[in-house]
């Protein structure tokens, strides 16, 4: 089966960091692009940054020089490095995989807060 597990998030405050981690399981992980998005109550499911299998990357705006996605094939692991976080990042973090198929894991909270 496939899974993939995220892990890092946490209560930071405005300025600091974190690294989230997806680990993935049941799939060829160096064929599929990986991202990470993320959703407030309410809001759009958003992407926050993108890698493909051969590393290209991309970010949204709102990240762009703050946030810095990266792989580890023989991990299979993507991260997300954050920094000078802001309270509007925060927000349900989620990973993907994707090739011909999409999977999702469940997410995990990060919050920015005073």
């Amino acid at each position: 089966q496939v899974q993939l597990v995220e892990s890092g998030g946490g209560l930071v405050q405005p300025g600091g960091s974190l690294r989230l981690s997806c680990v993935a399981s049941g799939i060829t992980f160096s064929y599929n692009t990986m991202a990470w998005y993320r959703q407030t109550p309410g809001k759009e499911r958003d992407r926050v940054a993108t890698i493909t299998g051969g590393s290209m990357t991309s970010y949204a705006d709102s990240v762009k020089g703050r946030f810095t996605i990266s792989r580890d094939n023989a991990k299979n692991t993507v991260y997300l490095q954050m920094n000078n976080l802001r309270p509007e990042d925060t927000a349900v973090y989620y990973c993907k995989a994707f090739r011909f198929f999409e999977y999702w894991g469940q997410g995990t909270q990060v919050t920015v807060s005073s």
